[in-house]
């Protein structure tokens, strides 16, 4: 990963047109060939981007260019849109490249990776006639936490949280775009089951057509005896 601190402006040309006025930016370039824009503010999300399949390319700033300032003008194209993120350099502040390795990737934490195997264990939570096809299955985004089928023989890719918000809804929503390209998968459907699940993360999941699920995770694990209870 390359990480470049510096004054610079930049402008997105493609489907939608956006500009950012010069100011000190941090500019991260992944090993994938994305370009990560941030700033000091905004939490995690980057002020532009452009994503990969893109390719990056450095261009000397012409007169006009260079009499502004500018002293090295990025151009980042999207390999099948044709979409462009161009930076305009003024001044390096810093620029250092790092090798990370691969990532391992997201571990979850205790209660998700256990409700991930209680519910492979009992998929007819989900449904009569479901059928376990296999947990974390491999995408090319990422591990689906459960694919199953239905009573129909479909495929139901399954996202499990402990709570369940937009951000998980989200995640599922690209993962289901993702497998409906596959002949031998699609039609896949949602199912998006959690302990406890928003009620924004619930309408925006309905109106993507994905199911949701509460689960109860003292049941699942014998925990839940009716008999000593009081009430």
């Amino acid at each position: 990963m390359r990480l470049v601190i510096a004054e610079c402006s930049v402008d997105y040309a493609g489907r939608l047109s956006a500009h950012l006025p010069l100011a000190k930016r941090l500019l991260m370039v992944k090993n994938d060939g994305s370009l990560l824009v941030h700033s000091d503010g905004g939490s995690y999300k980057p002020l532009n981007w452009m994503s990969p399949p893109c390719v990056l390319t450095t261009v000397e700033p012409d007169e006009t260019q260079a009499a502004a300032g500018i002293t090295e003008l990025w151009k980042v194209t999207h390999k099948k849109t044709g979409d462009a993120l161009i930076v305009s350099i003024h001044e390096v502040h810093h620029d250092s490249a790092h090798e990370l390795g691969v990532d391992p990737g997201l571990q979850k934490d205790g209660v998700e990776a256990h409700l991930q195997k209680l519910l492979a264990e009992q998929i007819e939570l989900l449904g009569d006639g479901y059928r376990l096809i296999r947990r974390e299955y491999m995408t090319a985004i990422g591990p689906v936490d459960i694919l199953a089928t239905d009573a129909t023989g479909a495929s139901v890719a399954v996202e499990l949280k402990r709570r369940g918000d937009i951000d998980g809804v989200e995640q599922l929503t690209r993962y289901l775009e993702l497998m409906n390209r596959d002949p031998l998968l699609a039609p896949v459907q949602g199912v998006f089951a959690a302990q406890e699940i928003k009620p924004q993360a619930r309408t925006l999941a309905q109106d993507r057509g994905i199911r949701c699920v509460v689960l109860d995770y003292d049941a699942m694990r014998g925990l839940d005896d009716s008999d000593s209870r009081l009430f």
